[in-house]
Parts: structure tokens; sequence; C-alpha cells
């Protein structure tokens, strides 16, 4: 072999091996498929991350996350899913909405899921049980619907004057029966009534909140969905706009200037799932992971937008708030 020859076959050798030494360390990857937006949801990544680190898996070095955004969006989630699949995940990770999960469990029975959700994952066809999921799937269910009940009650000590309050829901949720019975009940054991606005899209949205003034309602309450996380400034702005206390779904709200908050802290609740995901890439089963459940639930309000409304928050709520921003 001549020099030049020589010279040049080392240089595309010395190229080619640290390629080869990366494909030999098998960094695997993690599908992330979301209903809603990146941005309005960065915090919430993070805290995946972070549970992702915990078990010994930073991004970038230990393992590849393929993200998917649908942006509000449900019907493009399969379609989204499917191309997860094509690139052999080795663990799809859902949020954002139970659809998504639904949607990934419909195109791939045989890749390990970790999902973050509101709805029961028992009924959804999931899991066998919370304690033994059973199949291959686990994660966080957020048990959203039933903490519908106790944001009625606020709104209704907020406003005590009001025999009606409204009430937002997506309708291509497919927790939105669940929620809508049960804010019903809330409603007559408490003595309002409920109108129930529907919107799954920026149009219908608009077009709900303006009609709030000709219902009179006394309030609203703002149902957990991940387009309306990702629309929250929206909503906020639109419902400042008609002075009607509103009380929301997570600590995303009240930090963005919305009036009330009462759920779990959805932050740790994708950690959990973070710490979830990477134990599965190390060998555990879904099957033996249990769904896990909030344990506490925070209560957040904005004073600075209770003194724009004019309204007095009673002190009796005032010292259950587990963080007062003003």
């Amino acid at each position: 072999m001549r020099r030049r020859e020589f010279l040049g076959a080392l240089g595309s050798a010395s190229l080619a091996w640290p390629l080869a030494a990366r494909a030999q360390q098998h960094v695997p990857v993690v599908g992330f498929l979301h209903g809603g937006s990146p941005g309005p949801n960065a915090h919430l990544v993070a805290a995946f991350l972070r549970g992702l680190e915990e078990s010994g898996f930073r991004e970038r070095h230990d393992v590849v996350v393929e993200y998917r955004w649908a942006e509000g969006k449900y019907d493009r989630l399969q379609q989204l899913a499917s191309d997860l699949v094509s690139r052999h995940v080795a663990v799809l990770y859902t949020a954002g909405g139970s659809v998504a999960a639904i949607e990934a469990r419909k195109v791939s029975v045989d890749i390990p899921l970790v999902f973050v959700m509101g709805s029961d994952p028992v009924r959804a066809g999931l899991v066998t049980s919370l304690p033994r999921p059973g199949g291959n799937s686990t994660g966080v269910t957020l048990s959203t619907s039933a903490l519908e009940a106790k944001r009625v009650e606020l709104l209704r000590q907020l406003a005590p004057s009001t025999d009606l309050i409204a009430a937002l829901v997506n309708p291509d949720n497919p927790n939105a029966p669940d929620v809508t019975a049960n804010v019903e009940t809330a409603g007559k054991s408490v003595g309002v009534s409920i109108h129930f606005l529907q919107a799954a899209t920026d149009g219908q949205l608009d077009a709900a909140l303006a009609t709030l003034p000709q219902w009179k309602a006394g309030g609203i309450l703002v149902a957990n969905d991940p387009f309306y996380v990702s629309r929250r400034e929206k909503i906020i702005a639109a419902i400042a706009e008609k002075a009607l206390p509103a009380v929301y779904q997570s600590r995303e709200f009240p930090a963005a200037g919305g009036l009330v908050s009462y759920g779990s802290t959805l932050a740790d609740m994708y950690r959990k799932s973070g710490v979830y995901a990477g134990r599965i890439l190390k060998g555990e089963k879904p099957a033996d992971l249990p769904v896990q459940q909030p344990t506490t639930f925070e209560l957040i309000f904005n004073l600075r937008t209770a003194k724009a409304l004019g309204l007095t928050i009673p002190q009796t709520l005032l010292a259950t708030a587990d963080e007062v921003i003003e």
C-alpha cells in the first residue's frame, strides 16, 4: 500500500472508531409522547428527566429521549405513537392526558409503557389493577375526577351568593363523562346549578368563554385537561376580563395569574414516572411496578388576583392553603 493510501485508511479508521464504540454502548431510547405543547410543559419535562437521572440515566449521556407533541390535537396521537414505535424505543412514556397512553397502547403492546394520566387506568384497559398492573404498562394516575367535588366546594365558598357556576370541559378528553358527573353531583351537594361549557379547540375555547356573561354564572371551574394547561394564559385572561372567580386543577394556573388551584403536584408525578421509566430501562417489568397515586394535594391561592377581582378570601380558607402567591 502506498504511504498516502495508508494515511488515508488510518484517518478513516480513526473517525469511524468513536462511532463504532458509541454503537457498542447501545444507549437506550425513550419515546416521550405528550398531548400538549412543549413550552408550557417545560418544567414538567425537567421533572421527568430528574426522575430518569435518579435511576441513573442522564439525557444525552445514558439515554436518548425522542419527543413528540400533539399540541392539544388528540387525533394526532396515534400517528405520533406509531412514529416512536418505528424508532425502536426501549420504553414508551406518555403524559398530557389519558388519550396519549390509550393511543400508544393501540400501536404497540410489546413495548413497556409508563404513563401519567388523570383517569382510571383500569377502566381504560391499561392495567389489571393498580397494585398489580399485570401487563406491560404502569405509571401514575392523578385521580383528578374525584377532586372536582372539592373544587366545586371551593368555588361555592368564594362565591357564596351565586346559584349557578360554569364548568369548562374538553369533550374530546375520555375523562370528560366522569368529570361532568362528579361536578353535577358536587353542585347538588352545595346547592348550585352547573352550566357546562365545552371546548376542544382554540376557536371553541374563545366562543365558550365569550358566552360567560350571558349565563350570569358566579364563577367558573376549569376541568383538568392538557389542552387547557397549554392555553392557560388565554383562559386566565378571558376569565379575568369577566371578573369571575375561578378554580383550576394545578399550580400552573395560579402561578400564571389564576385565582386558586387544588390538585396533586404535577411535577412530582412526572418525576416519579421518570423514575419508573429508568427502572424499566434497568430491566424491571411494568407488571411488578404498582401504579402510583398522589397521597397529598395542594391548595394554592393568588392574592394579587383576588385583590384585582375585589374578592376577599375567607381566612379559614387561607389558613388551609399550602401556598399563597402575593
